[in-house]
């Protein structure tokens, strides 16, 4: 059965379907509001902190996946450089660096229009993209700020996806 089809009904909250599913993949979560989630989802390389928001007035989930990082301040220009390379690869969501809290961040939002409510496969779908994406660049990353490599070498490493494990 597919996820979306435990939902039947049109008016169902769209926080409500992405608690289930934390629910279901056994996500920890907390509801920080009706129209807000939060959750930690666990990674490869990092636990992922991502938070969830319904807008009803532009009806428009919007995402936003964190996580924590110091990159040196000497290596800020390279780290933007190297988000520039990414975001080009990146054909859904973008990252950014928010400085002040010490956040890599990846944000995407989901607009659906027409008084629709998004599927669960739909959200499910766009959590396990923000992880993947983060997973995928995250070595990039710390190659560039810790490390030390060019960014152009450093995004080599995340151009194909890698499949297994090692």
């Amino acid at each position: 059965m597919a996820l979306s089809e435990q939902y039947l009904e049109d008016d169902i909250h769209p926080i409500d379907i992405v608690e289930t599913l934390a629910a279901h993949h056994d996500w920890d979560f907390d509801r920080i509001a009706d129209d807000q989630i939060a959750m930690a989802v666990e990674g490869q390389w990092r636990t992922y902190s991502i938070t969830l928001a319904w807008s009803a007035y532009d009806q428009t989930l919007r995402m936003v996946c964190t996580f924590e990082m110091e990159p040196p301040e000497h290596r800020h220009g390279e780290l933007f450089e190297v988000l520039n390379l990414i975001n080009d690869q990146c054909w859904c969501g973008a990252f950014t660096w928010w400085d002040e809290q010490k956040l890599m961040v990846y944000r995407y939002g989901l607009v659906v229009g027409d008084g629709q409510t998004p599927s669960a496969d739909q959200i499910d779908t766009m959590i396990g993209a923000a992880v993947m994406s983060a997973e995928r660049y995250y070595p990039a990353i710390q190659l560039v700020t810790w490390a030390e490599r060019a960014p152009k070498d450093a995004i080599q490493v995340a151009i194909a996806e890698a499949y297994g494990r090692a």
